[in-house]
């Protein structure tokens, strides 16, 4: 069965950090592109981040860019997301989700793409 599961959320003040990390079990995400995706109260599913299965190419939205990081370790089978420089409209749920594909690509960069989901990770950022 396969799992993935989101930790790592929380509340913070603005400026502040958060490490999201997201454990995969029944599934192999080495060779899959992993991405983050977010979704706040009455709007639509949108990707934060996404990384492939080398690790090598990454892509962020342009909201996050600069502060957020995504990483991987296939070892451990497990996907981070670094968030720096928090803001309040960062606040949303977080959700981890694996893409049958090696590479990712701006073009799949869509929820529609991802195959399995995480149950979601709370991020609440306070001005």
């Amino acid at each position: 069965q396969v799992q993935l599961v989101e930790s790592g959320g929380g509340s913070v003040q603005a400026g502040g950090s958060l490490r999201l990390s997201c454990a995969a079990s029944g599934y192999t995400i080495s060779g899959k592109c992993m991405g983050w995706f977010r979704q706040a109260p009455g709007k639509e599913r949108e990707g934060v981040a996404a990384i492939s299965s080398g690790g090598g190419n990454s892509y962020y939205v342009d909201s996050v860019k600069g502060r957020f990081t995504v990483s991987r370790d296939n070892a451990k089978s497990t996907v981070y997301l670094q968030m720096n420089s928090l803001k309040p409209e960062d606040t949303a749920m977080y959700y981890c989700a694996a893409d049958p594909l090696r590479y990712c690509s701006s073009r799949r960069f869509k929820a529609g793409f991802f195959e399995y989901w995480g149950q979601g990770t709370q991020v609440t950022v306070t001005s």
